[in-house]
């Protein structure tokens, strides 16, 4: 069934402004229509009152999902290398022992740059198949999807008329197959599966000559010119990078986030007009979300903390954007983390009221690297005995007492009890102390049919009791979830 928490589908016909004239599909939010409704009874208030008021439950629907999916996919995929930064002089950190081996410790930089920037000559991931990569993560129980349209390199996913460099050029390979316009296929595919759309975008541009210009040196992220000096020149940056975004608000289906990458792209010397930028963006997706990742202000409208997780909850909605492996693109053998870490985090950011967005890199050859796959179906085996401790939820105090973390759903209250080792048995009781469950009531196990027994001790500790039956034909792997109403709501 499709996710109708976060969108409502409605079928509309819609001319790419500039390339073609194929049917689009775009969706309004229910939500949408609902805070429209109110905004109009409410005619007397303020617009700044109602705008909030509209953001604010658009933001709701979003810390629902709990769950998302990235994906990190170019023309580097081919390499497995680090996307888009060693291209950066100064991040030297970039070019690690791992390239390719003419590369020299990152030493020969130049030949790396001309090198990389010809790969889309070769990029050509033939199995590429978008609803595969849909049907896995739904199976994982994932809810939204953030997809890299451009990385920082400026080599773009999507059928831009703006530049050549651009996965539909005649010099690149894939050109010529059905689904070359990736982030089409890749929205189409998910959408059709009840997922929330994020775009994901880079403000910064190294390709671009308006960014980077040609004939001088590039030491680091920034524009390699002063901005102030030139203000013609970084205004045809600024009309660009708006001229792509407007083409994916207009030409790519109905979005629900566009999740703008690449920071240091910001006032006061490389003003990107985002005033502009976002009213023409809900112009033609009314209700998006924006996040303009780590500038703040009020386009930032949720924060993403990268490959970290919070020591305590946030007072403001956030996703921790994590990889399963080492990096964000596809590397050859990474190292990916075990279901039972992936299942540990997941409940770990959402008692914490985040979101996780977990990046998996595609493969090269347009596959999601079968390990990543395999703890995609396993963690999806998790979600279907206890989902309802996860989607929907909101944090509750203490949030986390020794290993048992407890989430809240209107008066039902979650206390997901992790085991501390991957083949550890269930013990035969767990311990609840600050959040107990009402007297008389029932206290149940997610995935058992009867209730469990359990006491208050005298020293004022519950003791909740797990049968021996149950133990030894757990209903998942590496967490379990008790469900009960409590005593006393924080």
């Amino acid at each position: 069934m499709k996710n109708q928490a976060f969108v409502q589908p409605v079928q509309t016909r819609r001319r790419h402004p500039v390339r073609g004239n194929w049917k689009n599909h775009h969706f309004l939010w229910l939500t949408l229509f609902l805070s429209l409704a109110a905004g109009m009874s409410r005619a007397a208030e303020p617009e700044a009152a109602v705008s909030e008021a509209w953001l604010t439950k658009k933001l709701d629907r979003f810390q629902d999902l709990k769950f998302g999916f990235m994906m990190h996919f170019g023309a580097y995929s081919q390499w497995g290398c680090i996307e888009s930064w060693p291209l950066v002089e100064e991040d030297k950190w970039a070019r690690p022992d791992d390239l390719p081996p003419w590369i020299e410790r990152g030493k020969d930089l130049k030949r790396f740059q001309k090198d990389y920037v010809a790969l889309p000559r070769t990029f050509n991931p033939i199995h590429f198949d978008p609803k595969v990569w849909a049907k896995t993560a739904k199976g994982a129980g994932m809810k939204y999807v953030v997809f890299t349209t451009k990385h920082h390199d400026g080599f773009c996913l999507f059928d831009t008329h703006l530049t050549d460099y651009r996965v539909t050029a005649p010099d690149v390979p894939f050109h010529t197959n059905a689904h070359s316009n990736i982030t089409r296929e890749v929205f189409r595919a998910f959408r059709r599966d009840g997922f929330a759309i994020g775009a994901y975008f880079s403000k910064a541009d190294w390709h671009s000559p308006d960014f980077w210009d040609p004939t001088l040196p590039a030491h680091t992220r920034n524009p390699n010119y002063d901005t102030k000096a030139q203000p013609e020149k970084w205004q045809k940056f600024v009309d660009f990078t708006h001229g792509q975004i407007e083409e994916l608000m207009t030409g790519y289906g109905h979005i629900d986030i566009l999740w703008l990458d690449a920071g240091q792209v910001r006032p006061p010397n490389q003003d990107i007009q985002m005033d502009r930028l976002a009213a023409m963006a809900r112009r033609h997706q009314p209700g998006i979300l924006i996040v303009d990742r780590t500038v703040g202000g009020p386009y930032e409208n949720y924060r993403t903390p990268e490959q970290e997780v919070p020591d305590k909850p946030l007072p403001y909605v956030w996703e921790s954007c994590l990889t399963m492996g080492s990096s964000w693109s596809f590397k050859p053998n990474d190292q990916y983390k075990s279901t039972h870490q992936l299942i540990r985090l997941l409940v770990d950011i959402v008692s914490k009221g985040g979101n996780l967005l977990l990046n998996v890199g595609p493969q090269p050859d347009g596959r999601l690297p079968e390990p990543a796959m395999a703890r995609m179906e396993e963690i999806g085996a998790w979600l279907k005995v206890n989902g309802q401790a996860i989607y929907g939820t909101r944090p509750i105090a203490p949030f986390k007492e020794g290993n048992v973390a407890f989430t809240r759903k209107g008066k039902t209250v979650y206390a997901i009890c992790m085991r501390q080792n991957e083949n550890e048995a269930l013990p035969k009781s767990i311990n609840l102390t600050t959040l107990q469950p009402k007297a008389g009531s029932k206290v149940h196990l997610l995935g058992v049919r009867k209730s469990l027994p359990w006491e208050m001790e005298d020293s004022g500790k519950v003791v909740v009791h797990i049968p021996v039956s149950v133990r030894q034909s757990p209903p998942c792997r590496d967490a379990m979830v008790l469900e009960f109403e409590p005593a006393h709501l924080p």
